[in-house]
């Protein structure tokens, strides 16, 4: 997850107190002001508002042109696998695990509250979750079973007591203090709560809850395969937000967790190649031959161009080009060191 900054204008659905979407917002209160009163009344739950304006194919290319075609969450090209899921952040139509909840109708359409999701990311779905001790791509597999359902779906835990429902003559405010668990790309920094492990020794794409003294240990193992979202179960020296985002989203279901490890294995071939060039241009340059001290020059300019191989990996439009971020801020550190 990279932090992105939600600039360019608003989709014209979503602009103005008489956009589609303000017009969409005053029905949807109407309808969920009913069902409230039909649940009071002991009668059924109505079906939910059938909410369109999101699906506005301006709101998509937005979207799309926002986060480079990646999933918001996971930084995976969703273009070239699978339709795009348009996901609300806060779930329009209810709240897992809160029956009382009618849902964040009023952010519905509301431009903020929209990501761009890749469908492992936003549906609740069966994954292949490893959970390895060292970083052999086999250990992947055969620590890897299929056991835990992750996506978040309708889910957004929020910490105790700031719940906002929707009840007050501005829900907008009362959504504005809520403190979320889940990680939001334009308003939050991910990397102030997730950490890759870009060991060199063990380039292994797994991710954690970044911790809150960098002096404390990782929190591994993750939280227990098949639990409840159960901030209470983070170890209180990292973060809670990074380790329920990373349960909830599931940033380390095994395909993912492959495809980041192969990057990372790539990333450290890129760093020998440099490393060797830069050594052998160092005793060629020393040389008294003419032909010698330009091939020591052609060894810089190449060791140059695979730096530029890196940066570029690193470029927002990249796929999983957060986790390439920290790989190049160790490296250095390595390198200063």
């Amino acid at each position: 997850m990279r932090q992105v900054e939600r600039t360019g204008p608003v989709p014209k659905a979503m602009n103005g107190p008489e956009s589609a979407a303000a017009k969409e917002r005053a029905k949807a209160a109407k309808h969920v002001a009913k069902a409230r009163a039909k649940v009071a009344a002991g009668e059924d739950r109505p079906k939910t508002y059938g909410f369109k304006i999101y699906k506005d194919e301006a709101v998509k290319l937005a979207l799309t042109q926002l986060f480079h075609g990646k999933c918001a969450y996971c930084e995976s090209d969703y273009a070239a696998q699978a339709p795009v899921d348009i996901e609300h952040y806060r779930p329009k139509g209810g709240v897992e695990d809160d029956p009382d909840h009618f849902g964040y109708w009023w952010l519905a359409a509301d431009w903020e509250n929209l990501l761009p999701s890749c469908i492992d990311c936003n549906r609740r779905r069966y994954q292949i979750l490893p959970t390895p001790e060292t970083a052999s791509l086999a250990e992947l597999d055969e620590s890897a079973k299929p056991i835990w359902q992750t996506g978040k779906e309708n889910a957004f835990p929020v910490f105790a007591g700031t719940r906002a429902y929707g009840t007050s003559a501005d829900p907008f405010a009362e959504s504005a203090a809520e403190r979320p668990y889940l990680l939001d790309p334009c308003r939050d920094d991910p990397r102030a709560h997730l950490r890759f492990l870009v060991d060199a020794a063990e380039p292994l794409g797994l991710v954690v809850p970044k911790a809150l003294d960098q002096a404390a240990p990782d929190a591994l193992p993750l939280l227990p395969a098949g639990a409840d979202i159960a901030p209470d179960q983070v170890p209180p020296h990292v973060s809670a937000r990074g380790a329920v985002s990373i349960q909830v989203y599931g940033l380390n279901r095994l395909g993912l967790v492959q495809a980041r490890t192969r990057i990372l294995r790539h990333l450290a071939l890129l760093e020998q190649m440099i490393l060797e060039a830069d050594a052998l241009s160092a005793r060629l340059g020393q040389s008294p031959d003419p032909g010698t001290r330009e091939a020591a020059a052609l060894l810089d300019a190449f060791a140059d161009r695979l730096i530029g191989v890196i940066r570029t990996m690193a470029e927002p439009e990249q796929p999983y080009s957060e986790m390439v971020c920290q790989w190049i801020d160790h490296w250095l550190r390595e390198m200063n060191s």
